[in-house]
């Protein structure tokens, strides 16, 4: 499968909404979030912040199949990902092409490292994350803190 990304310049969640009409799957992305998917909460609470980015996985015919933002962390030069979400028909392999499109994202954001939370039980996204390079740094409640430094990134 073919896939491209697109930055999400106009904070538009329409198509995240579209994504997210199954409530396991908005619990997956956000157990925190309302259903139905609001995205004036969304606004609000989850992406608020004036530097987070988010950005929109595109098939090739250009629909939305996948999302992922980009929070400021610890500095600037940190970026945390967070709220990552792949639909199902996009999945068998997207694992390699999402870090790929993450860590892009973040180098053209000024980032040198990358962070994130990962539940201990979806083996998908774990594996993935470690094939992509990301180290663990702890496990506390069900919980995988990583990280990955990037060309230049911090020791």
């Amino acid at each position: 499968m073919s896939l491209t990304i697109r930055r999400n310049r106009e904070r538009d969640l329409e198509p995240l909404a579209r994504l997210l009409t199954d409530s396991e799957a908005l619990a997956l992305v956000n157990p925190n979030a309302s259903h139905p998917f609001d995205p004036f909460e969304w606004n609000e609470k989850w992406l608020g912040d004036l530097h987070d980015e988010s950005f929109y996985i595109l098939d090739a015919d250009g629909a939305e199949v996948g999302f992922f933002a980009l929070r400021v962390g610890a500095g600037p030069e940190i970026r945390h990902l967070t709220y990552v979400f792949v639909a199902e028909e996009a999945r068998g392999g997207a694992g390699a092409v999402m870090a790929e499109f993450v860590e892009s994202a973040a180098r053209d954001l000024g980032a040198l490292t990358i962070t994130l939370k990962c539940e201990l039980d979806n083996a998908p996204a774990l594996n993935a994350y470690l094939s992509a390079g990301y180290e663990e740094m702890s496990r506390t409640e069900g919980m995988a803190t990583m990280r990955l430094d990037l060309d230049g990134g911090l020791a």
